[in-house]
């Protein structure tokens, strides 16, 4: 299938401010003031998927929260830099509200200078790289695989290739997509075509 088979057939609600006018809100999230396009909308799919999944289409910085009836809640994400995206399949093994993070061993051996000196982690809080939810995307016989559907309380960083291979979304979107997928739930992270 070729990435732009998948893609939106057209805006099912009427704009994305009337579809969501409050997202699911956490004192401690400051409201981001994200362009229109960036905000989360219902839309229609042209492929069928099973709904209640979550689909990452890369080309087009878009998470996708599958519905009923060929229709899904559009979120605008960033992605793993040029090398650092892993298409699979996964289900969500763990979820965390302001999750604590660490780097990985990979992370420090290729940048020592930026996370060496963070080896031990740090608590949850608004700066933490995981901001204020976490999806742990896990795989069947392998467990953990440090990939995330997380937070950020850095808007620049959507629509860009910029993180260690998570999927980002802006805080207060990620606490209403955080609310909608249970644990369990399968996760498809397309590859970049």
């Amino acid at each position: 299938m070729k990435r732009r088979e998948f893609l939106v057939a057209g805006v099912f609600s009427v704009t994305a401010a009337a579809a969501f006018p409050a997202l699911a809100h956490d004192e401690h999230i400051p409201d981001y003031k994200m362009p229109e396009e960036y905000l989360p909308r219902e839309v229609r799919l042209k492929t069928r998927f099973e709904p209640f999944e979550v689909h990452v289409d890369p080309g087009q910085f878009a998470l996708y929260w599958t519905l009923p009836n060929n229709r899904a809640i559009r979120y605008s994400v960033g992605i793993g830099r040029p090398g650092l995206y892993h298409a699979g399949e996964f289900f969500v093994g763990a979820k965390r509200k302001w999750p604590s993070w660490r780097p990985t061993v990979s992370m420090i051996a290729r940048e020592p200078q930026n996370y060496g000196r963070l080896a031990d982690g740090m608590p949850g809080g608004i700066n933490n790289p995981l901001g204020a939810r976490a999806l742990y995307l896990y795989q069947p016989g392998r467990g953990d695989t440090y990939l995330r559907i997380h937070g950020t309380n850095s808007p620049g960083t959507i629509g860009r290739r910029v993180s260690n291979g998570c999927a980002r979304l802006v805080n207060d979107q990620i606490t209403d997509l955080y609310e909608r997928v249970p644990l369990d739930t399968r996760v498809v992270l397309h590859p970049i075509t």
